[in-house]
């Protein structure tokens, strides 16, 4: 399925497919807010050693989504800042309720249907 990405939009349906399980999704969705709060925080509390947890956080639940839910290796890997940009694509479309539309697309163009 992955093939070489130039671009962001092509690599977010890439995304997608690579998130197809909701329980993933959550995972990445607790360390993405895990990670806003901790940005927040620090920034807020002038409080600098909190962004040291950013990444065990952000990179902690997505990679027990990977691993133990999806059982794929984590586009982080391949393709660092689009993998980071898709992951807060992903978020904002979820907390607007246009993730489903997004979904539907990815399906569309890989010929399939969502796991869940």
């Amino acid at each position: 399925m992955d093939k070489k990405h130039t671009s962001l939009s092509s690599f977010y349906l890439y995304y997608l497919y690579e998130h197809r399980h909701s329980t993933n999704r959550v995972l990445h969705y607790i360390g993405t807010s895990g990670v806003i709060a901790l940005l927040i925080l620090s920034i807020l509390w002038q409080y600098w050693i909190l962004l040291a947890f950013i990444p065990f956080v952000g990179y902690g639940f997505a990679w027990i989504g990977h691993g133990l839910i999806e059982r794929n290796k984590p586009a982080t890997f391949t393709y660092p800042f689009y993998s980071l940009a898709s992951d807060f694509i992903m978020y904002f479309h979820w907390i607007t309720g246009r993730l489903s539309g997004q979904l539907k697309a990815m399906e569309k163009h890989y010929g399939l249907s969502n796991k869940d």
